[in-house]
């Protein structure tokens, strides 16, 4: 499948190319800056598109078979950018799939977007924008995965996981690293058995695929 990466500069997005180069499928990176797109074709993005996630940008749909939705603005940004980004640019991307045709969508939450009251004040913004953006793609007619990672690492992938369809007891000292999330997301394309499936994931003791099969 050619693959389109929404978000494809953003640090989980950086190892979906990676992730993408490395199996049957094509990764088209879209991002923002021109100065962007050598890197992403040295990650081994096959084609790179110029657009802007606040702007229209149906245009990168052009000739994608499936969708991995990566952007964010992290829970640091302003609500402005959480809305534009965290939640219309989702619904955004989603309305162009349908229009396209494009049936297949993978989407990275949030733990915590489950109940974001329990989240704390500081997070509650970002953490809303989650869930309502997941909520909206969950309404939707496209084959939807929405993947919800725990904390985030930059320790080297792993491979093992564990995953969770009706979320985490205890969160307290655990995380998982960019490059697993990374994996999750593109191993999840080819699994039927993930559509319309949403799920926790935590660095674990068992392969990813191997947790993926028990969804």
């Amino acid at each position: 499948m050619n693959v389109l990466v929404i978000g494809a500069n953003g640090q989980v997005g950086r190892n979906i190319v990676k992730e993408l180069a490395e199996t049957n499928h094509k990764a088209t990176a879209m991002v923002r800056k021109e100065e962007q797109i050598d890197e992403m074709k040295k990650l081994g993005a096959t084609n790179v598109v110029l657009a802007d996630l606040e702007k229209d940008f149906s245009d990168a749909y052009e000739g994608v078979d499936a969708v991995i939705f990566a952007a964010g603005s992290g829970p640091k940004t302003g609500a402005d950018k959480t809305l534009t980004i965290d939640l219309w640019g989702s619904v955004k991307a989603a309305q162009y799939a349908q229009e396209k045709g494009v049936k297949r969508f993978v989407q990275l939450g949030s733990v915590g977007s489950n109940d974001p009251d329990a989240g704390g004040e500081a997070m509650k913004p970002y953490l809303v924008a989650k869930r309502t953006a997941d909520d909206m793609l969950k309404a939707t007619d496209l084959d939807y995965t929405i993947v919800r990672p725990g904390a985030l690492s930059d320790e080297d992938q792993s491979g093992k996981i564990e995953v969770s369809a009706n979320g985490f007891s205890s969160l307290e000292g655990r995380s998982i690293p960019r490059a697993d999330v990374a994996k999750v997301l593109v191993d999840v394309l080819d699994r039927s058995n993930t559509y319309h499936k949403t799920f926790e994931v935590l660095q674990g003791e068992q392969p990813v695929g191997d947790q993926l099969e028990t969804l």
